[in-house]
C-alpha cells in the first residue's frame, strides 16, 4: 500500500512537472500599433492578467521586425519554443502577410542583417519599420482574426453605449473607427465593425445605431467621411436628442474630439482597452493557434515514423 502511494505522489508530480514544462514551451507574442506612454501602458495592464498563464510578451509597432525580434527572444529566453502570434489590430487584414514574412512563414523578407540589426527598412507613411526574417528556433503560428471580428468587441461596445446611455430612444449612437485608403477594404470594416455594433441595437432601443470610418490619413476621403460624421451627429440634437460617440479603436479617442469640434455628443473616450474582454479575445485566439501548433507537431511525429 505505502508503495501504491508513493507510485501515485511520483506520478502525480511528474505530471505536474510536465505540464509546467509544456507551459514554459508555449508563449503568446501579441503584436499592437503602439502609441504614447498611456495608449502603450493600457494594452499593457489589459493583458497583464494572461502573463499568469503563459509566457507572455508584447511588440509594439506594428509590424516591425526589430520588436518583434526582442519579443521572441525574450520569449525563447523564458524556454518558449512555440509561439502563437496575435495580432491586435482592428483588421485581420492589417500587416498579415509582411509578418508572415518576418516569422518566415512566406517568403519575402530577407535574413537579419550581421553587422546592425537596424540597416533593413520599409518605410510606410512616416513609419519605417524594420523587415527581415528574424532568427530563433521557434515554431510560429500566425493569428487571422482582426478585432473587428470578434464576437467579444461587440460586448465591449454594448457596454460603452448602455453607460452613456440616458434615454435610448433618443439617442443616436455612433461608432468611428481609423478606416483604410482602399475602398472595398474599408467598405468589409464597415460591414464587419456594423455586426459588432449589432450588440448595441440589441442591447437597448437607441433610435439609431451607425457605424463610420474617418479613412484618416486620406486627405480626400477624409473630408467626406467627416462630413457624414457631423452631420449625424447634428441631426441627432436636431431632432431634439443626443449622439453617443463610442471609438473602434484599441485604446483612446483619437482624433474624433478635433473631428466633432463644436458640436453636442457625449463620450467617454474610451477605446477597446481597457477591457478584460480584450484579454479574453487574445485568450481565444491564443488558445486556437496553440491547437495549430499541436498539430504540426502530431503531423511531424507522424512523418517521421513512416
Amino acid at each position: 500500500m505505502k508503495r501504491y502511494w508513493m507510485a501515485a505522489l511520483l506520478s502525480c508530480a511528474l505530471a505536474a512537472t510536465t505540464a509546467a514544462q509544456e507551459r514554459r514551451e508555449f508563449g503568446v507574442l501579441v503584436m499592437a500599433h503602439g502609441g504614447g506612454e498611456r495608449w502603450n501602458r493600457e494594452v499593457a495592464q489589459t493583458l497583464e492578467p494572461l502573463r499568469a498563464e503563459q509566457p507572455l510578451e508584447i511588440a509594439f509597432g506594428m509590424a516591425d521586425a526589430g520588436s518583434l525580434q526582442a519579443a521572441v527572444d525574450r520569449l525563447e529566453a523564458q524556454g518558449a519554443r512555440r509561439i502563437a502570434v496575435v495580432r491586435l489590430f482592428v483588421s485581420g487584414e492589417s500587416w498579415r502577410e509582411r509578418t508572415r514574412q518576418i516569422l518566415g512563414l512566406a517568403p519575402g523578407a530577407p535574413p537579419r542583417p550581421a553587422d546592425d540589426a537596424r540597416a533593413a527598412h520599409a518605410a510606410h507613411g512616416d513609419h519605417a519599420m524594420a523587415f527581415w526574417r528574424i532568427d530563433g528556433d521557434a515554431a510560429f503560428a500566425l493569428s487571422v482574426e482582426g478585432l473587428m471580428d470578434a464576437p467579444e468587441m461587440g460586448e465591449v461596445l454594448a457596454a460603452r453605449a448602455r453607460e452613456l446611455s440616458v434615454d435610448p430612444t433618443r439617442e443616436d449612437v455612433l461608432v468611428l473607427a481609423h478606416g483604410p485608403e482602399d475602398d472595398a477594404e474599408n467598405a468589409r470594416w464597415l460591414a464587419r465593425i456594423d455586426a459588432r455594433a449589432d450588440a448595441i441595437r440589441r442591447t437597448a432601443p437607441f433610435r439609431r445605431v451607425q457605424v463610420e470610418t474617418l479613412r484618416e490619413d486620406w486627405p480626400e476621403k477624409r473630408a467626406a467621411a467627416e462630413a457624414r460624421i457631423r452631420a449625424f451627429v447634428r441631426r441627432a440634437r436636431e431632432e431634439g436628442g443626443r449622439a453617443i460617440v463610442i471609438p473602434f479603436r484599441v485604446q483612446g479617442f483619437g482624433p474624433y474630439r478635433r473631428v466633432l469640434e463644436g458640436l453636442d455628443y457625449v463620450a467617454d473616450e474610451r477605446g477597446l482597452v481597457p477591457d478584460r474582454r480584450v484579454a479574453d479575445w487574445v485568450r481565444r485566439q491564443a488558445a486556437a493557434l496553440r491547437g495549430e501548433l499541436d498539430d504540426a507537431d502530431t503531423a511531424t511525429a507522424r512523418g517521421s515514423s513512416l
